[in-house]
């Protein structure tokens, strides 16, 4: 398959904003999309059919806006399928209608992609935290050198402000909608049978909004489930870190209501100590997190 001529022109990114019922937060989102510092951007909008204000806040950016869809469909995945279909950069990514970009999130993602046009995926390594208020309350650093890191070592990773070769993303035929929970995870472990992995390693390029309501805070052993079936689906062994780990979280969720869970959450600071979690601290030109001490995870 040829690689896109980097010099002949400004790839274009097609961005994608799956939406229902969060007009509460969309207008962030739609906000952040526009203040992108790369011009070649195709802003594409699917909205399933929202009851609440979300048209509204939308419809105060449709001149803005490439292409908006309103209508019933059945869950993330098949709005985004619909945003993968409709797109026509050489680049595609999704950000959530309650989450954030960073005003050069795409123009450091289309760096990456002009140096290493062989990439399935782009991503920056760093991502913040925000409560619904949009507030900082700490970040993420998760560097993932290659396909076999995620699917045996740590399966865990940044989507928001991740970008993808389009070309790539039609191969592996989308998103696997009957996925509910990881389906980003299935796509990306997908992608990586394509072509490798580059990431930025600078500040956040994103910020994902953790509250109450989403499908991360929600979903619980179902969440964990979905990501077991899935790494195991790829081929990763029963003994796998990744596996093992989806079992110890279940674990914890079947005894959270019992006094043993009390005893789990003792072992709480000894865990975190390894792990990649790390205290917030802000850069200040970018009002986002960054961590030049950060170890890798």
């Amino acid at each position: 398959m040829n690689e896109p001529r980097m010099n002949a022109y400004l790839p274009k990114v097609s961005i994608i904003t799956p939406s229902f019922n969060q007009g509460n937060f969309i207008r962030a989102t739609i906000e952040s999309v526009l203040a992108q510092t790369y011009a070649n951007i195709e802003y594409i909008l699917i909205d399933g059919g929202s009851t609440d204000d979300t048209m509204a806040v939308v419809g105060e950016y449709h001149d803005r806006i490439d292409v908006i869809v309103h209508e019933r469909d059945h869950g993330q995945s098949d709005a985004i399928n619909k945003g993968f279909r409709l797109a026509t950069g050489d680049l595609v990514g999704w950000i959530n209608s309650d989450d954030l970009l960073y005003p050069d999130c795409v123009e450091r993602i289309v760096a990456l992609y002009r140096t290493h046009a062989d990439g399935a995926i782009f991503y920056g390594a760093y991502s913040d935290w925000i409560d619904r208020d949009g507030q900082l309350t700490g970040f993420r650093h998760l560097p993932i050198p290659n396909r076999a890191y995620l699917l045996n070592q740590r399966a865990d990773f940044v989507q928001q402000g991740s970008f993808y070769a389009t070309r790539y993303v039609r191969a592996v035929g989308y998103l696997d909608e009957t996925i509910h929970y990881c389906m980003d995870l299935d796509l990306w472990l997908k992608l990586l049978t394509k072509g490798p992995i580059y990431c930025d390693n600078g500040p956040a390029m994103a910020a994902f909004r953790r509250w109450e309501a989403t499908k991360t805070s929600t979903g619980g052993g179902r969440f964990l489930r979905d990501i077991r079936q899935t790494l195991r689906r790829h081929g990763a062994s029963s003994f796998a870190p990744t596996v093992i780990n989806t079992q110890y979280g279940a674990l914890r969720e079947s005894l959270r209501q019992t006094p043993f869970f009390r005893i789990l959450k003792g072992l709480r600071p000894l865990v975190n100590k390894s792990h990649a979690y790390r205290p917030l601290s802000v850069y200040t030109p970018y009002g986002r997190s960054t961590d030049s001490d950060a170890e890798s995870a």
